[in-house]
């Protein structure tokens, strides 16, 4: 049986590596909880967006862009009896869980493969687990054992609906969704997920959403400089699953606001 591995990034990968998990890996290195987007994930139109996005946001080239994100997402051309997808229970993976599901949704036929879903929002005796990277291969085959869960076609008729609400960016409309969705099948953490989402959408006085204020709140409550805001905000605010290059968007505008100078 051929079995495919979605992992959602290169730190899972370390720790993946020693699972002895049979299969192929696919690293998701996207970045679907920011940049532009549009619902038909499956368009060339959608992935040309992506890469100038990327490549002038993060200073990166197309070169890397086409080897890191669209060579490995061409594994998906190939037919898999199995898929299983590992994405955590912040905003950053069920972004992108919900990037890759309506993908195989749009792109597959009726013989779709096998889906299943590994996703913590938790692990026995971490107190403050913040993803499966952080995890070894052991700790990982006991994710695999334990929580992996196959998702029904009403799962992906539910992340097709929710990317689609996602993907408007809408704060109205996206809370239209969460409060007509009463089931969330097999998504259990993407509720709470597109909650965040929603607080991101809304602009307060100042002209500054949920992000944008909370970091100014921690500057303003005395750290000044950039691993200092860093921290703080991971700690409060995981939810997000922001690395620091994401978090450096929303620091970038208060500061062209002139509204914080980082010592």
């Amino acid at each position: 049986m051929s079995i495919l591995h979605i992992l959602n990034g290169d730190s899972t990968a370390l720790g993946f590596e020693e699972t002895g998990l049979e299969g192929d890996v696919l690293v998701w290195r996207e970045v679907l909880s920011e940049g532009p987007l549009e619902e038909n994930i499956t368009s060339a139109s959608f992935w040309k967006k992506r890469s100038e996005w990327i490549c002038e946001t993060f200073n990166d080239t197309p070169e890397n862009y086409q080897q890191n994100v669209l060579d490995q997402l061409a594994k998906l051309d190939d037919s898999y009896d199995e898929i299983n997808l590992w994405f955590e229970f912040d905003l950053h993976c069920q972004a992108n869980l919900l990037g890759i599901m309506t993908y195989l949704k749009q792109k597959t036929d009726l013989s779709a493969p096998a889906t299943y879903l590994i996703c913590p929002n938790d692990y026995p005796g971490k107190d403050n687990f913040r993803g499966m990277g952080e995890l070894n291969g052991e700790e990982l085959v006991y994710l695999y054992d334990t929580i992996r869960m196959q998702l029904s076609e009403i799962d992906f008729v539910l992340a097709a609906e929710a990317w689609a609400a996602y993907t408007m960016r809408d704060a109205e409309k996206l809370q239209r969704f969460l409060n007509n969705t009463t089931f969330w099948g097999s998504l259990h953490l993407l509720k709470p997920a597109l909650s965040a989402q929603l607080k991101r959408l809304v602009v307060n006085d100042k002209g500054l959403n949920y992000i944008e204020q909370k970091l100014l709140d921690i500057y303003n409550y005395g750290y000044k400089t950039w691993p200092e805001i860093l921290s703080v905000f991971w700690e409060k605010e995981k939810i997000f699953g922001m690395g620091d290059m994401e978090i450096n968007i929303y620091l970038q505008k208060l500061i062209s606001k002139k509204l914080v100078v980082l010592n």
